[in-house]
């Protein structure tokens, strides 16, 4: 079955309009209800989907707008995941974010009543005909790998296999519910590929943990991919860190382009939007795999509201085309324009004059 796809897309997220962040700060210190919280957050999503569609925008999300953070909104919502304040704030170069993490408090399963499924529903009622809804949530691979307090599994679990093993059933049947609402497109953001690079690159002499690690995520992630719906696509975002400008991680794709290749994903995000990024070579390792696979190239920047010029992204797609068919690849921003309430260091108008930018070169390359 064809799975409809474009090739112009958006990883997900964009900046929070000054009421919606002001009403949240006013529903977090009790001097809002929760009522009249989400009628303003609800407002916001609207003029947001408007904008979408006015863009060129044929797959749209809610911006984000009812989490505080890309990913552990979510990852809190699932039973057995709780919350907890660690010493340091993530690693960010040239910025300091809040400290709230996450940690397992019992074993891990799906949540019928994810807050998460409801916020969806609101979108997919708004949206016009000929438009979809596109879910981002983060990957699971966040829970056992990196940041957290995985390191309590053993507490609930008699094997490292038995915690992958809840953790890709949790996933399953919340896309599967997902799926059940009527989404046709979920998006899976992952920082924990950029994360294992910098670690395959910088120490070798734990080059077999880092290995290991990449292949739970491949076990992990298949797992959960395993027998849905043919007419689901289901699409990750390779992420290096994004918040307020900043970055977390950096260096090319080839370390892990071999275990990419092995995700059973349709559609991948990819950012090269800076030297950061390295070459376009490793991406032939994931098209070997996957012939029908769509990869969307983040040659524009997110970060920063200076518009790229056309001759410099076309010479960057033409690299691209030396690993890769043009009907294979499509054109983004590296990254959402707010991972966080927080957001990049642009405003609301330059953010959209850059999705416009980006649909004029899309509109010119494959005329």
């Amino acid at each position: 079955m064809t799975k409809n796809r474009s090739h112009f897309d958006h990883v997900g997220s964009f900046l929070r309009p000054q009421e919606l962040k002001t009403a949240r700060n006013q529903y977090e210190a009790n001097q809002l209800s929760l009522a009249d919280y989400k009628t303003v957050q609800h407002e916001a999503i609207e003029k947001l989907v408007k904008k979408e569609v006015a863009v060129g925008l044929t797959s749209v999300t809610d911006g984000e707008f009812n989490r505080s953070w890309w990913h552990l909104d979510f990852l809190w919502g699932l039973n057995g995941v709780g919350k907890y304040e660690q010493t340091d704030s993530y690693k960010f170069h040239g910025a300091k974010t809040r400290t709230t993490n996450i940690e397992l408090t019992s074993k891990v399963a799906y949540n019928p009543n994810h807050p998460f499924f409801e916020d969806f529903e609101f979108l997919k009622s708004i949206l016009p005909p000929g438009v979809e809804p596109k879910v981002t949530i983060p990957s699971p691979s966040l829970i056992p790998n990196r940041d957290g307090r995985s390191d309590r599994w053993p507490e609930f679990y008699g094997s490292w296999e038995e915690f992958l093993d809840d953790l890709a059933q949790a996933y399953h049947e919340t896309l599967l519910h997902f799926y059940e609402l009527g989404a046709r497109y979920i998006q899976l953001d992952d920082t924990t590929w950029a994360y294992l690079i910098a670690r395959l690159l910088d120490d070798p002499e734990n080059h077999e943990k880092y290995v290991k690690m990449c292949e739970d995520i491949v076990y992990l992630v298949n797992q959960l991919l395993k027998d849905l719906p043919e007419d689901l696509r289901v699409s990750t975002h390779i992420c290096r860190g994004n918040f307020k400008s900043t970055y977390l991680f950096e260096g090319s794709y080839e370390p892990v382009a071999k275990y990419l290749g092995q995700l059973n994903y349709d559609t991948f995000f990819l950012e090269y939007d800076d030297a950061r990024s390295g070459s376009f070579a490793p991406l032939a390792e994931i098209w070997n795999q996957r012939k029908d696979v769509l990869l969307v190239l983040g040659l524009f920047t997110s970060k920063h509201p200076e518009l790229e010029k056309y001759e410099d992204i076309k010479a960057r797609l033409d690299e691209a085309l030396e690993s890769i068919p043009l009907e294979n690849l499509a054109l983004s921003t590296q990254c959402g324009f707010a991972s966080t309430e927080e957001g990049n260091d642009l405003t609301e108008e330059e953010e959209w004059a850059k999705l416009a930018h980006i649909k004029k070169i899309v509109d010119e390359i494959w005329k």
